[in-house]
């Protein structure tokens, strides 16, 4: 995608700080900041945007923290954008400032992309560590490649890495092959159960966002069977679907006999498509529904020429989910990780307070992880 999308010159010496208008430079790089209300709408034109950069998404799951966001611009183009959540300690003692799967890029296929992705992390630690006194906190997005830049470029500008999640895989599908090289692709068994799916009289549709309920339902039914915790932000979900429609999630169903079995909801804007959350009936397993209704989504998403790839997320240490997903997966994707979260602090204050806050933070998510395992199903 090319963002040439022109704009207005700004006075930088007559802006508001506090308002949108140009903040701060870095290496031929302007960052200016933009009203959270037309945040999702302009983030939706760019190739790297993903529901963790959305206000629709981050103000519900986040409502403490304090959102800006910024538009970063070369010679008058949009090379890209990040969604920034911060709160500062009283008397300038600290605070956090936090950017998950961000900055976002413009063009993710530009040769120009990883030095765009570092002066945007230059300005914003020019504003959120050096001139705000915070600890800037970077959670680099899980990319499809074998070199993830943007976790080099945080380490090359003197990010520490903070504690990696327990189960980092994140399993990506290649998107925009023909329907024999996507076949071909599953690994054998993924295909043989397609093909028995396929033989369910099964039907697979496109719903509005009125079909929330159904999908509400069938989660409620899921979770109550298989009992797993649930770390999701699936609380989130009815305000995400009232997003700008360029970034709105999809809803797809699968049904048999009209009786609802399985569903899904996929974010579907820029190159990456994200499965958010999935749900099935008591009857799925025995109709391979899963397998049905990802098969049919992947032959939707590849209907569009802007999606490249198909991210379903990860597997909380799950085998039968991790031989699910390695198996779409196959041989045309890629299994990656994702990046350790990245910290940065311009003042020793902010450094110490930072570390002890998220030390025990991680330290009680794994004691609750661990206590859940071990907790009694059913």
């Amino acid at each position: 995608m090319s963002a040439e999308t022109a704009l207005p010159h700004i006075d930088e010496q007559s802006a508001d700080r506090h308002q949108p208008g140009a903040i701060a430079a870095s290496r031929g790089v302007t960052a200016e900041l933009v009203a959270p209300g037309e945040w999702d709408r302009l983030v939706g034109e760019m190739d790297g945007v993903c529901q963790e950069q959305l206000v629709a998404f981050s103000a519900v799951r986040w409502p403490n923290m304090e959102i800006d966001a910024l538009r970063f611009t070369r010679a008058g183009s949009v090379i890209g954008g990040c969604l920034i959540m911060h709160k500062s300690l009283p008397f300038r003692l600290g605070g956090f400032a936090v950017v998950k799967w961000g900055p976002v890029l413009a063009d993710q296929n530009s040769a120009d992309a990883p030095a765009n992705y570092a002066a945007m992390v230059d300005i914003l630690k020019q504003r959120y560590a050096a001139e705000k006194g915070l600890m800037l906190s970077i959670l680099p997005r899980a990319m499809p490649v074998e070199d993830n830049y943007a976790h080099a470029a945080l380490a090359e500008q003197q990010f520490r890495p903070g504690p990696q999640l327990p189960y980092p895989n994140r399993y990506f599908v290649r998107i925009g092959l023909s329907s024999e090289e996507t076949m071909k692709s599953y690994a054998q068994k993924w295909r043989y159960h397609l093909r028995k799916s396929e033989k369910e009289e099964m039907t697979f549709e496109l719903c509005g966002s009125d079909a929330l309920y159904v999908f509400n339902a069938l989660y409620e039914e899921m979770s109550a069977r298989k009992q797993f915790p649930d770390y999701s932000a699936f609380t989130s979900l009815p305000d995400l679907m009232k997003a700008d429609p360029g970034v709105r999630p999809e809803v797809f169903m699968v049904r048999k006999q009209g009786r609802a079995v399985a569903g899904a909801v996929i974010f579907t804007a820029g190159e990456t498509a994200v499965y958010l959350y999935g749900a099935t009936s008591d009857d799925a397993l025995p109709l391979r529904a899963g397998y049905f209704m990802h098969g049919r989504i992947i032959e939707w998403l590849s209907r569009n020429p802007r999606i490249k790839w198909y991210d379903l997320g990860g597997t909380d240490g799950f085998d039968g989910l991790h031989q699910f997903k390695a198996g779409m997966v196959g041989k045309a994707g890629m299994i990656t990780q994702v990046p350790p979260v990245m910290h940065y602090a311009h003042h020793w204050w902010p450094r110490l307070f930072g570390t002890t806050i998220y030390g025990i933070r991680d330290l009680r998510a794994r004691i609750k992880r661990v206590l859940d395992r071990k907790a009694p199903r059913g």
